[in-house]
């Protein structure tokens, strides 16, 4: 008697990137060659391990009337509410053991079968190929009962050879996927793991003759202003060019006079490849990428990327993304003045790439490799070290390149992501360069650049990065020499990131610094029917990363965050300063190709947030780098002597492919003269009548010195001293930065449980004094705090003075007064707006007359925490009461208590309460990135030291 001891299923298992599956190739979107999408409804069969079930459902008679149904492209565990299992969230460690190349025998294996006929008119000539653009983890394929293969490389094409297997109808496409397998080991991309088919699925006719693999080389000469073509083919045709007049055999090179392609200006020219069997279309850029003087140039010019990492997502359907949500990314990106994207950490889908060419961003592709999780073992055993891994490698690298070669907008092709350093990684680098040297190569991990044509870091703190810009970084003379990229940078999770601003003022101050990419794009979450969205922890896996995958610029639905927002002004592609006695302006084109022509400027001039008169501004169309000054009108007549801002704004001039006429790609904002402060001179005495006190307006508690209200505008809790605020992910930090982790400091000292001893209250001759200690329990530090009002009959001024007590070692979070309004709804405000801002986050906030609710102040992020602060407030109204700053304060007003905010989890914990909370902040401590890159630079600390600031508070308009 014999046991097989080993699975049947042992291709799981192997290295090897799989077997059966054709040569890359040139990817295109169509031709005029037969094509059949099999996207559609699939029978499903789920099975709990690679060996559960036999391969007889691959079977052309095989009954599976009774398997579920489900949506290819797609993923199963997003299908079947619940039914098919789960998604897992891991940002680097493996949600299984680390015994490469070894997976679990329980290995979700899903069973997948579609059943279709050829389309009348198929030919019934020449070849076949059935195309598989993405699937996770490892595939193994039948048609009509044969096999075909299997393959491994989920964000890869995988093609195989089917013509001799068709048939008119009942053809069995028979397809048995495994959520893990040797190839999970190199796809480590901190995202939800989602197996299944989630790209599409293609049937191909190939004619006698057809199109096999191409490379169009396009390139630029920016001396004479012509391009060279030359399309290289596998199969000889010819390539055709009308508006060009070019008509050449493969393989030809021709020159003409040509625009260039540009990210700014994305000038594609229609062609057509022809061979003796298909006809495909062209889309060709002309342009050169070169590293020269130490520069990343194209067309003879240094870039500087404002970019993003894109992962592929959508909150409903996963990585199954359709054309017009991959058009919503691009269209997005270029209205929020990006011009940059890296495909993080897989190539996409390639029709985006199409779309890059065609809208205009560069692009950083990104090979399929990442394995983070070797790091908690020092890295041993890491694949990219291990030559019996090597052919997968060069197998995903070249499955990238072939595919995605003749796309413009790819500037730069990488390696992978966080995968240590080895053999592999070389061999794929040495690869590359020899297929394809009119490309540079990006891999952040190698430090020393071995392999790489740029210098690349993460998360760099901004004073490496100034050192990096002046050379001082040390390190080899190769890598000195080479032109440096943060690959990612400012974390997008929750509230921030901060300090974009101050980056991008080294990318332009120093040459070699060409620029950057936040991490990341979109926030992961899943939608989910009670908790909204959900994210890592929320589908009980043992092992997640909770909220980490929520860490974009935009929602999960694709609504823009108040980060997004200031990225765009950081990015503003025109600077324009000006100062309010000069009566110019100065304008700056600050991008790297394209002149002003295609914008139109207009300028405003507001009093009290309202304007009061605007215009057209004429600007020269300033070439690329140029500046100029350019007069304003005079300043116009108002009697009513408030607070003066002019307000110059750069619009589309017109309707362009990205973006319609009138849309503001950039402002600038100054002020005439000086901000009119609030008066409010204390001319009234309190008052002291039956247990309470009168004070102008305002009636307080005798013994407490409590404000009851202020005119008839009843007050729910009186003006305090408030230092807490709910922390942000960016508060928090990552958990390898214990010394500067606020959250964690700000706890541990006891600042979200702080307490408020009355000392006492003093009705005086024209003040009423309120002196308490503000401390938390089990510490000797404490805040001296005292509360003078004071008022001119139909005014109350509150001034509140600060004084430090014991040895303060960490900022505040922040520093103002809260209290309660039973009812609020309407805010009116004058001062920055319309979205929140926070002190290195306030670059998009613009000073004017702003209106909303108080729930729609509220920043929806995924994980609650303190957001929708609205800056530099000179006034607002709310709840029947106008409160005035002296100086310009922090404003926020919410249905629940910042204790509230910080203990939920997610939306669906909170509910509002009867109270509106509002805080009037002093100071507030800066954001930062720390949630995985620096916290808040120094100068926004809100260090804890002597304050006083006051507020003025009287009864608002009808």
């Amino acid at each position: 008697m014999s046991f097989r001891t080993t699975p049947s299923a042992d291709y799981v298992e192997d290295v090897s990137p799989g077997r059966g599956t054709l040569p890359p190739r040139a990817w295109y979107a169509s031709s005029d060659a037969a094509r059949l999408s099999l996207n559609g409804s699939w029978r499903f069969r789920l099975s709990a391990t690679a060996d559960a079930e036999d391969d007889s459902f691959a079977e052309e008679d095989h009954d599976a009337g009774s398997w579920a149904e489900i949506t290819v492209p797609g993923h199963w565990v997003l299908q079947g509410e619940g039914a098919f299992g789960s998604p897992i969230y891991t940002n680097h460690l493996y949600p299984f053991p680390v015994d490469p190349p070894h997976v679990p025998t329980e290995n979700p294996t899903g069973d997948h079968l579609r059943v279709f006929d050829l389309p009348a008119g198929w030919p019934a000539d020449g070849g076949a190929v059935l195309r598989f653009d993405g699937v996770e983890s490892c595939a193994r394929v039948w048609l009509n009962g044969t096999e075909l293969g299997e393959f491994k490389g989920s964000r890869l094409p995988h093609e195989f050879a089917v013509a001799h297997l068709l048939k008119a109808t009942g053809n069995v496409l028979a397809v048995r996927v495994h959520q893990w397998s040797a190839g999970s080991y190199l796809e480590d991309q901190d995202q939800w793991w989602l197996p299944g088919i989630f790209r599409d699925v293609t049937l191909l006719h190939r004619p006698a003759g057809a199109v096999g693999d191409f490379f169009v080389h396009a390139s630029y000469d920016h001396t004479t202003g012509e391009g060279t073509l030359r399309v290289d083919s596998e199969v000889h045709g010819r390539v055709t060019v009308p508006e060009l007049d070019i008509d050449v055999a493969t393989g030809e090179p021709v020159t003409v006079s040509v625009a260039p392609w540009t990210a700014e200006t994305p000038r594609l020219y229609d062609g057509v490849l022809a061979t003796e069997g298909e006809r495909v279309p062209l889309r060709i850029g002309f342009r050169t990428v070169a590293l020269e003087d130490g520069l990343i140039k194209v067309n003879g010019r240094a870039v500087l990327f404002k970019g993003v990492n894109r992962h592929e997502w959508h909150h409903e359907r996963g990585r199954a993304l359709d054309l017009e949500t991959m058009r919503e990314d691009v269209l997005l990106m270029k209205r929020h003045n990006l011009n940059a994207v890296r495909t993080s950490h897989y190539p996409p889908h390639p029709a985006f790439l199409d779309l890059c060419d065609e809208y205009g961003l560069w692009v950083v592709d990104e090979c399929d490799l990442e394995t983070h999780g070797f790091v908690e073992q020092d890295w041993r055993d890491n694949p990219v070290d291990d030559d019996r891994w090597t052919p997968a490698l060069l197998d995903r690298a070249a499955r990238m390149v072939e595919r995605d070669k003749n796309h413009p907008s790819v500037v730069l092709w990488s390696l992978g992501n966080e995968a240590g350093t080895g053999r592999g990684l070389t061999a794929m680098a040495e690869w590359i360069h020899g297929r394809d040297p009119g490309r540079l190569v990006h891999y952040e991990g190698d430090w020393n650049c071995r392999d790489t044509d740029v210098y690349s870091r993460m998360y760099a703190f901004h004073e490496e990065v100034d050192r990096i810009g002046r050379r001082l970084d040390g390190g080899s003379r190769r890598r000195r020499e080479l032109p440096f990229i943060q690959c990612e940078y400012g974390h997008a999770m929750g509230n921030g990131p901060g300090g974009l601003a101050d980056y991008q003022a080294l990318f332009e101050k120093h040459e070699r610094l060409q620029g950057g990419f936040v991490w990341e794009w979109i926030d992961h979450g899943v939608r989910h029917a009670e908790l909204g969205y959900a994210y890592g922890g929320d589908f009980g896996e043992e092992l997640h990363d909770g909220n980490f995958v929520c860490d974009g610029l935009v929602f999960p639905d694709r609504t823009p965050s108040p980060g997004l927002a200031e990225y765009k002004k950081v990015l503003e592609p025109v600077e324009i300063e000006g100062e309010g006695t000069s009566g110019t302006v100065r304008v700056t084109n600050k991008q790297d190709f394209a002149d002003l022509a295609a914008l139109a400027f207009e300028w405003s001039c507001q009093v009290d947030g309202e304007t009061v008169e605007s215009g057209s501004l004429s600007v020269p169309a300033l070439a690329a780098g140029e500046s100029a000054e350019v007069k304003l009108p005079e300043t116009p007549v108002d009697g009513r002597g408030g607070e003066r801002q002019w307000t110059v704004r750069a619009l589309l001039a017109h309707d362009t492919a990205w973006g319609p006429k009138d849309h503001v790609v950039a402002w600038g904002q100054f002020a005439v003269g000086t901000r009119p402060l609030p008066a409010c001179p204390a001319t009234d005495r309190p008052v002291a009548d039956d247990g309470r006190i009168t004070l102008g307006p305002g009636a307080f508690d005798a013994r407490t010195g409590a404000l009851l209200s202020i005119g008839g505008v009843r007050v729910g809790s009186t003006p305090r001293l408030d230092v807490w605020r709910a922390t942000t992910d960016n508060d928090e930090g990552a958990a390898w930065q214990t010394d500067t982790r606020y959250g964690l400091l700000w706890r541990t000292l006891g600042l979200h449980r702080m307490r408020h001893r009355l000392v006492g209250v003093d009705a005086g001759e024209d003040a009423l004094t309120v002196r308490a200690r503000v401390a938390p329990a089990a510490r000797e530090i404490g805040l001296d705090t005292v509360y003078r009002w004071t008022s001119d009959g139909e005014r109350l001024r509150l001034t509140v003075s600060v004084t430090p007590e014991g040895d303060w070692t960490v900022p505040l979070p922040r520093l103002g007064v809260r209290f309660g309004l039973p009812e609020a709804d309407a805010v009116e405000w004058f001062g920055g707006g319309p979205g929140e801002a926070y002190p290195d986050t306030a670059t998009a906030s613009m000073v004017g007359r702003w209106r909303s609710t108080v729930d729609a102040l509220q920043t929806p992020y995924l994980r609650p925490q303190e957001n929708g602060a609205r800056a530099d407030v000179r006034w607002v109204e709310l709840g029947g009461l106008r409160i005035e700053g002296d100086p310009e304060f922090w404003f926020t007003a919410r249905r629940w208590t910042s204790e509230q905010l910080d203990a939920a989890r997610h939306r669906t914990d909170l509910t509002p309460g009867d109270t509106v909370w509002v805080n009037l902040d002093h100071g507030q401590h800066g954001i930062g990135s720390q949630s995985c890159g620096p916290g808040p630079l120094p100068r926004y600390f809100l260090k804890a030291g002597p304050a006083e600031f006051s507020f003025v508070f009287s009864a608002g308009r009808e």
